[in-house]
């Protein structure tokens, strides 16, 4: 039976709260990200891969986009966000991080950013049938 690693049913009510309780960071990028509105892209908010739960998954693209506020900003924090990055990039994800502050300063840019770590073009992929993804 294969392992679920993408939003266990165990972490859902701390994903619930994490929506509930984001910070206004999060939610403005979320009114530039939700619905499709990057490109086409779909990202989900709160969503967990393992035992984490980041701020913001692209699956097509495996992408993963943390904003880091004050609790981030020491070497306690900061060694446990390597130690959780460098586990989802041995997953094939490529984590970007942003300051919060980034996101009000600086929002078209952060948005360019995220679109440069895109692999695809966004158009759907066709497969044949009985073919394997890549």
């Amino acid at each position: 039976m294969k392992r679920r690693i993408h939003n266990k049913k165990s972490l859902e009510p701390y994903r619930k709260k994490l929506r509930g309780n984001g910070t206004s960071a999060e939610a403005y990028l979320w009114t530039h990200l939700q619905q499709k509105k990057l490109e086409g892209r779909k990202f989900r908010r709160q969503h967990s891969v393992l035992n984490f739960i980041v701020d913001f998954y692209c699956a097509k693209e495996r992408l993963v986009v943390e904003l880091d506020g004050q609790y981030h900003m020491n070497p306690t924090n900061e060694e446990k966000d390597a130690v959780r990055t460098k586990k989802l990039e041995e997953m094939g994800l490529k984590v970007i991080r942003f300051e919060n502050r980034s996101v009000f300063e600086n929002l078209e840019w952060v948005l360019e950013e995220i679109k440069r770590h895109f692999k695809s073009d966004g158009s759907p992929r066709l497969r044949s049938r009985g073919s394997t993804p890549p």
